[in-house]
């Protein structure tokens, strides 16, 4: 079987855990931030972890990571 491409767009995003679950960064925190309150814009900063309905496609993209 010849290797598997890493999704490179998909590698700068997300980073996996020790446990093995992928970090993503939240989005809408670009631009338009005058009308979101003090509260939302603070809660974007954090990084979550990915849904797991999504994180099967998301390790199959990124299969070295």
């Amino acid at each position: 079987m010849p290797k598997i491409k890493t999704n490179r767009s998909a590698a700068k995003r997300f980073k996996v855990t020790g446990t093995g679950k992928l970090k993503r960064n939240k989005a809408y925190k670009r631009h338009i931030l005058t009308k979101k309150s003090p509260k939302t814009k603070r809660n974007l900063r954090k990084a979550t972890i990915t849904d797991p309905t999504n994180e099967k496609n998301m390790k199959k993209i990124l299969p070295y990571i």
